[in-house]
């Protein structure tokens, strides 16, 4: 039975500058996150061969697209996923196969390995460890009203927050990518509910009532938040308290 109310306790650090470097194809430790970070419009010369790994069901996903940005965006970062984890794994891309949790987080059964993606208008970011997590990128670039949103979705300290930092967009979406990424690390993916999630400290203890996060939700995570350059922030959730993340570039 699923009890009605469970104690949830978010360690977060403050963000740090992404140092990135180039994988060389290693395995990520055991305590270890590795994520890879692409621009989209460093991802060209790479479009025949992210379309020749993606299967049927995602050619289709791909065909059904109205813009050739949005098109452009899902080729990138599903093939690059395919490719990323093949090299992993010393597996044929194509013949991964893909199987989904109660609220559609992918994972692939048989391997020791946990993957989580994340994408915005023009960058996308691949998490890999040996445990589960969740990432979520954003662009600064991005129009939001950090006020009004933060009103329905972030605490009453969280608000506080945001309205005295000195820009006030980019820490509402600090904030916003370490929630997306611990639901995401849970598998549930998507809440309405975000405010019952705080993350402006590092040590947030609290009591989570959601049905299905209640259901999956790990006692504690681990949370990481990185400024990639001017426009992009990225937060890596893990139920692990991990202790290296390396960062890595993919390009031509």
């Amino acid at each position: 039975m699923v009890p009605d109310r469970q104690q949830l306790t978010i360690y977060c650090q403050a963000p740090k500058v992404a140092p990135t470097g180039t994988w060389e194809g290693a395995l990520p430790a055991m305590n270890e996150v590795h994520v890879h970070l692409a621009d989209l419009h460093e991802l060209g010369a790479f479009a025949e061969r992210h379309y020749t790994l993606l299967d049927a069901q995602e050619r289709e996903r791909h065909a059904r697209f109205r813009f050739a940005k949005d098109q452009e965006r899902f080729l990138h970062a599903h093939g690059l996923l395919r490719w990323i984890l093949g090299q992993y794994l010393d597996h044929d891309p194509v013949l991964l196969h893909f199987e989904r949790g109660a609220h559609g987080k992918p994972f692939l059964k048989g391997f020791p390995l946990h993957f989580n993606l994340s994408d915005t208008k023009d960058a996308l970011a691949i998490a890999v460890a040996r445990h589960e997590l969740g990432v979520d990128l954003e662009t600064c670039a991005r129009t939001v009203d950090h006020v009004g949103v933060g009103t329905h979705y972030f605490t009453p300290q969280e608000q506080a927050g945001i309205a005295q930092a000195t820009d006030g967009k980019r820490h509402f979406l600090e904030l916003w990518t370490r929630k997306e990424a611990i639901l995401k690390a849970s598998g549930v993916g998507i809440m309405d509910d975000l405010k019952i999630l705080r993350v402006d400290q590092a040590r947030n203890e609290l009591f989570i009532g959601h049905e299905a996060f209640v259901a999956l939700a790990a006692p504690a995570y681990h949370v990481q938040t990185w400024t990639r350059g001017p426009q992009h922030l990225v937060s890596i959730a893990s139920s692990v308290a991990f202790e290296q993340a390396s960062l890595f570039q993919v390009g031509p």
